[in-house]
């Protein structure tokens, strides 16, 4: 059941994944269901950080409302993506839920450490991996409230 106060305006997923099987599965278990979002996919940290800033080829892109962040991508890494957003004034607001295979104690002090809103490890049986996507789909979409709109 939805609160009652809850607005209906749909939630924009960045999903930062370069593992394709990992992104399809996230992606389709997003948009699954009764629950309006939208999901915007890139696969390395650089257009990750391109994204969010508007940069080309993402000058059109609209604002993600969460960032779904591996840790383990080419070309920069999750925990660099995390520190820029994180620093960075008008990106700062943006919950970013570190997504990845890593149970290392260090990935997650240093996630943390960099204001991670959450930090989830990918379960390796597929019907635990689904069932922890929707879950945290409910949790964005439906119960978080979000920070105000910045003028």
């Amino acid at each position: 059941m939805m609160p009652a106060s809850k607005s209906v305006r749909p939630v924009h997923f960045l999903l930062v994944e370069d593992d394709e099987d990992h992104a399809g599965l996230i992606s389709r278990a997003l948009r699954d269901n009764r629950v309006a979002n939208t999901v915007s996919h890139v696969v390395n940290g650089e257009q990750a950080m391109a994204f969010v800033n508007r940069h080309s080829p993402y000058e059109d892109a609209d604002r993600p409302d969460v960032i779904l962040l591996d840790l383990n991508l080419p070309r920069m890494d999750g925990h660099e993506v995390l520190a820029a957003i994180k620093s960075d004034p008008d990106l700062c607001s943006i919950p970013v839920v570190v997504l990845t295979t890593s149970h290392a104690d260090a990935d997650r002090s240093r996630a943390y450490s960099a204001h991670a809103n959450s930090y989830l490890v990918k379960p390796l049986n597929f019907e635990s991996f689904q069932a922890l996507v929707q879950e945290l789909k409910m949790y964005w979409t439906v119960w978080n409230e979000p920070a105000p709109a910045t003028a």
